[in-house]
Protein backbone atom coordinates (compact mmCIF):
# COMPACT_ATOMS: atom_id res chain seq x y z
CA UNK A 1 0.00 0.00 0.00
CA UNK A 2 3.02 2.28 -0.48
CA UNK A 3 2.75 4.87 -2.69
CA UNK A 4 5.30 6.91 -4.41
CA UNK A 5 5.61 10.52 -4.54
CA UNK A 6 9.10 12.78 -4.48
CA UNK A 7 7.27 14.81 -1.66
CA UNK A 8 7.23 12.02 0.42
CA UNK A 9 7.17 13.35 4.23
CA UNK A 10 7.10 10.12 6.12
CA UNK A 11 7.11 6.45 5.22
CA UNK A 12 7.09 3.36 7.83
CA UNK A 13 9.06 0.45 6.55
CA UNK A 14 7.67 -3.27 8.22
CA UNK A 15 6.71 -1.83 11.74
CA UNK A 16 5.58 -3.75 14.88
CA UNK A 17 5.07 -3.26 18.24
CA UNK A 18 4.71 -5.97 19.80
CA UNK A 19 4.14 -6.66 23.95
CA UNK A 20 4.65 -9.69 26.21
CA UNK A 21 6.22 -12.98 24.70
CA UNK A 22 5.24 -16.51 24.15
CA UNK A 23 1.38 -17.13 24.77
CA UNK A 24 1.15 -14.29 25.68
CA UNK A 25 2.14 -11.86 23.40
CA UNK A 26 0.49 -9.06 21.91
CA UNK A 27 1.06 -7.29 18.71
CA UNK A 28 -0.57 -4.26 18.81
CA UNK A 29 1.06 -2.87 15.26
CA UNK A 30 1.68 -5.48 12.95
CA UNK A 31 3.92 -4.71 9.47
CA UNK A 32 2.45 -1.35 8.89
CA UNK A 33 4.09 -0.39 5.46
CA UNK A 34 2.18 3.60 4.85
CA UNK A 35 3.95 6.72 3.28
CA UNK A 36 2.56 10.31 3.14
CA UNK A 37 3.44 13.30 1.19
CA UNK A 38 4.07 16.71 1.81
CA UNK A 39 0.73 18.67 2.58
CA UNK A 40 -1.52 15.77 3.00
CA UNK A 41 -4.30 15.73 5.36
CA UNK A 42 -4.41 11.61 6.56
CA UNK A 43 -6.68 10.17 8.72
CA UNK A 44 -6.11 6.86 10.62
CA UNK A 45 -9.37 5.43 11.72
CA UNK A 46 -9.79 2.40 13.98
CA UNK A 47 -11.50 1.43 17.09
CA UNK A 48 -10.39 1.10 20.28
CA UNK A 49 -7.62 -1.25 20.80
CA UNK A 50 -7.01 -1.55 17.09
CA UNK A 51 -3.64 -0.30 17.54
CA UNK A 52 -4.26 3.37 16.23
CA UNK A 53 -2.86 5.11 19.52
CA UNK A 54 0.52 2.96 19.51
CA UNK A 55 0.52 3.47 15.97
CA UNK A 56 0.48 7.32 16.26
CA UNK A 57 3.43 7.37 19.10
CA UNK A 58 5.60 5.58 17.15
CA UNK A 59 5.10 7.59 13.63
CA UNK A 60 5.64 10.55 16.42
CA UNK A 61 9.00 9.39 17.75
CA UNK A 62 7.18 8.41 21.39
CA UNK A 63 7.33 4.76 21.43
CA UNK A 64 10.43 2.72 19.38
CA UNK A 65 9.23 -0.16 17.38
CA UNK A 66 9.89 -3.49 18.31
CA UNK A 67 11.21 -3.81 14.77
CA UNK A 68 10.79 -1.68 11.54
CA UNK A 69 11.70 1.88 10.76
CA UNK A 70 10.13 5.31 10.71
CA UNK A 71 11.52 7.86 8.46
CA UNK A 72 10.32 11.82 8.78
CA UNK A 73 11.86 13.81 5.80
CA UNK A 74 14.58 10.78 4.86
CA UNK A 75 15.77 10.85 9.05
CA UNK A 76 15.55 7.18 10.21
CA UNK A 77 14.10 8.58 13.73
CA UNK A 78 14.66 5.57 15.60
CA UNK A 79 18.46 5.50 14.67
CA UNK A 80 19.03 8.16 17.01
CA UNK A 81 19.86 8.17 20.38
CA UNK A 82 16.95 9.46 23.44
CA UNK A 83 18.78 13.03 23.47
CA UNK A 84 19.13 13.51 19.88
CA UNK A 85 14.88 12.17 19.36
CA UNK A 86 14.13 14.25 22.12
CA UNK A 87 15.44 17.76 20.21
CA UNK A 88 13.88 15.98 16.42
CA UNK A 89 11.03 15.65 18.08
CA UNK A 90 10.20 18.56 19.48
CA UNK A 91 11.27 20.64 16.39
CA UNK A 92 9.94 18.50 13.51
CA UNK A 93 6.43 16.40 15.39
CA UNK A 94 3.50 18.52 16.29
CA UNK A 95 1.68 16.30 18.98
CA UNK A 96 -2.24 17.15 19.35
CA UNK A 97 -4.12 15.29 22.13
CA UNK A 98 -7.66 14.80 23.19
CA UNK A 99 -6.78 15.92 26.67
CA UNK A 100 -5.06 18.89 25.58
CA UNK A 101 -1.76 19.15 27.73
CA UNK A 102 -1.89 22.56 28.93
CA UNK A 103 0.75 24.08 31.93
CA UNK A 104 -1.95 25.55 33.95
CA UNK A 105 0.33 28.38 35.63
CA UNK A 106 1.50 30.04 31.86
CA UNK A 107 -0.52 31.82 30.15
CA UNK A 108 -2.27 31.05 26.24
CA UNK A 109 0.93 32.57 24.75
CA UNK A 110 3.37 31.08 27.12
CA UNK A 111 1.79 27.67 25.70
CA UNK A 112 1.77 28.44 22.88
CA UNK A 113 5.44 29.63 22.68
CA UNK A 114 6.52 26.64 25.22
CA UNK A 115 8.65 24.63 22.37
CA UNK A 116 10.32 27.40 21.19
CA UNK A 117 11.52 28.17 24.90
CA UNK A 118 12.34 24.64 25.72
CA UNK A 119 14.14 24.44 22.59
CA UNK A 120 16.49 27.39 23.56
CA UNK A 121 15.09 29.94 20.82
CA UNK A 122 13.13 33.36 20.76
CA UNK A 123 9.58 32.76 19.50
CA UNK A 124 8.91 33.84 16.10
CA UNK A 125 6.59 37.20 17.40
CA UNK A 126 5.05 37.14 13.85
CA UNK A 127 4.02 33.97 14.01
CA UNK A 128 2.37 33.64 17.42
CA UNK A 129 0.30 36.38 16.12
CA UNK A 130 -0.53 34.99 13.03
CA UNK A 131 -1.53 32.01 15.05
CA UNK A 132 -3.41 33.36 17.02
CA UNK A 133 -5.63 35.35 15.13
CA UNK A 134 -6.04 31.79 12.98
CA UNK A 135 -7.07 30.41 15.93
CA UNK A 136 -9.30 33.46 17.62
CA UNK A 137 -7.12 33.90 20.19
CA UNK A 138 -5.62 37.78 20.52
CA UNK A 139 -7.67 38.55 22.57
CA UNK A 140 -7.02 35.55 25.32
CA UNK A 141 -3.13 35.41 24.77
CA UNK A 142 -2.71 36.57 28.98
CA UNK A 143 -5.39 34.68 30.03
CA UNK A 144 -4.86 31.17 32.00
CA UNK A 145 -5.96 27.40 30.70
CA UNK A 146 -8.92 27.36 33.24
CA UNK A 147 -9.78 30.37 32.12
CA UNK A 148 -10.79 29.32 28.40
CA UNK A 149 -13.62 26.43 27.81
CA UNK A 150 -12.71 23.12 25.89
CA UNK A 151 -12.54 24.40 22.92
CA UNK A 152 -10.65 27.09 23.36
CA UNK A 153 -8.24 25.27 25.17
CA UNK A 154 -7.42 22.78 22.36
CA UNK A 155 -7.11 25.76 19.97
CA UNK A 156 -3.59 26.61 22.17
CA UNK A 157 -3.06 22.83 22.27
CA UNK A 158 -3.03 23.31 18.24
CA UNK A 159 -0.90 26.66 18.01
CA UNK A 160 1.47 25.24 20.11
CA UNK A 161 1.95 22.19 18.18
CA UNK A 162 2.16 24.37 14.86
CA UNK A 163 4.86 26.94 16.63
CA UNK A 164 7.69 25.22 15.14
CA UNK A 165 6.14 24.63 11.93
CA UNK A 166 6.90 21.14 12.07
CA UNK A 167 7.33 18.42 9.59
CA UNK A 168 4.02 16.53 10.75
CA UNK A 169 1.27 17.38 12.84
CA UNK A 170 -0.11 14.05 14.64
CA UNK A 171 -3.35 14.91 16.22
CA UNK A 172 -4.52 12.11 18.40
CA UNK A 173 -8.61 12.11 18.71
CA UNK A 174 -8.63 15.84 18.63
CA UNK A 175 -12.51 16.69 18.87
CA UNK A 176 -12.84 13.49 21.43
CA UNK A 177 -13.11 15.87 24.31
CA UNK A 178 -15.26 18.32 23.09
CA UNK A 179 -19.26 19.11 22.00
CA UNK A 180 -20.35 19.07 18.66
CA UNK A 181 -20.10 22.64 17.90
CA UNK A 182 -16.65 23.03 19.44
CA UNK A 183 -15.03 19.74 17.61
CA UNK A 184 -16.32 21.10 14.18
CA UNK A 185 -14.34 24.03 14.68
CA UNK A 186 -11.20 22.40 15.56
CA UNK A 187 -11.59 20.22 12.79
CA UNK A 188 -12.06 23.34 10.47
CA UNK A 189 -8.64 25.16 12.36
CA UNK A 190 -6.88 21.08 11.45
CA UNK A 191 -8.21 22.09 7.60
CA UNK A 192 -6.88 25.40 7.70
CA UNK A 193 -3.97 25.09 9.09
CA UNK A 194 -3.73 22.45 6.40
CA UNK A 195 -4.23 24.71 3.62
CA UNK A 196 -2.72 27.87 4.79
CA UNK A 197 1.02 26.71 5.89
CA UNK A 198 0.75 23.37 3.64
CA UNK A 199 0.88 21.47 6.86
CA UNK A 200 0.85 17.93 6.70
CA UNK A 201 -1.64 16.19 9.32
CA UNK A 202 -2.39 13.13 9.89
CA UNK A 203 -5.51 12.46 12.47
CA UNK A 204 -6.02 9.22 14.99
CA UNK A 205 -9.51 9.25 15.08
CA UNK A 206 -12.33 6.57 15.76
CA UNK A 207 -15.12 8.46 13.78
CA UNK A 208 -15.60 7.38 10.51
CA UNK A 209 -17.30 10.70 9.90
CA UNK A 210 -14.38 13.17 10.63
CA UNK A 211 -12.46 10.81 9.21
CA UNK A 212 -14.27 11.49 5.29
CA UNK A 213 -13.21 15.18 6.11
CA UNK A 214 -9.84 14.67 5.15
CA UNK A 215 -7.62 13.87 1.71
CA UNK A 216 -6.84 10.13 2.03
CA UNK A 217 -8.34 7.62 5.15
CA UNK A 218 -6.22 4.63 5.93
CA UNK A 219 -8.19 1.88 8.69
CA UNK A 220 -6.56 0.11 11.24
CA UNK A 221 -7.76 -3.12 12.66
CA UNK A 222 -5.99 -5.61 14.64
CA UNK A 223 -2.81 -3.53 13.91
CA UNK A 224 -3.04 -4.39 10.46
CA UNK A 225 -3.14 -0.91 8.14
CA UNK A 226 -5.43 -0.77 5.06
CA UNK A 227 -5.99 1.99 2.93
CA UNK A 228 -9.05 3.68 2.59
CA UNK A 229 -11.87 5.39 0.73
CA UNK A 230 -10.63 9.01 -0.69
CA UNK A 231 -12.11 11.85 2.24
CA UNK A 232 -14.26 14.73 1.13
CA UNK A 233 -10.72 17.38 1.33
CA UNK A 234 -8.91 14.76 -1.81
Amino acid sequence: MERSNSLEILRTEHLFKRYGKGNNEVIAVNDVCISVAQGEFVAIVGSSGSGKSTLMHMLGGVDRPTSGRVLIEDNDIYRMNDDKLAVFRRRQVGLIYQFYNLIPVLTVEENLTLPCELDGRKPDSEMVQDLAGLLGLKKRLNHLPNELSGGQQQRVAIGRALITRPAILLADEPTGNLDTRAGNEIMELLKVSNRRYRQTVIMITHNPELAKQADRILRIEDGYVSEGRRGAGA
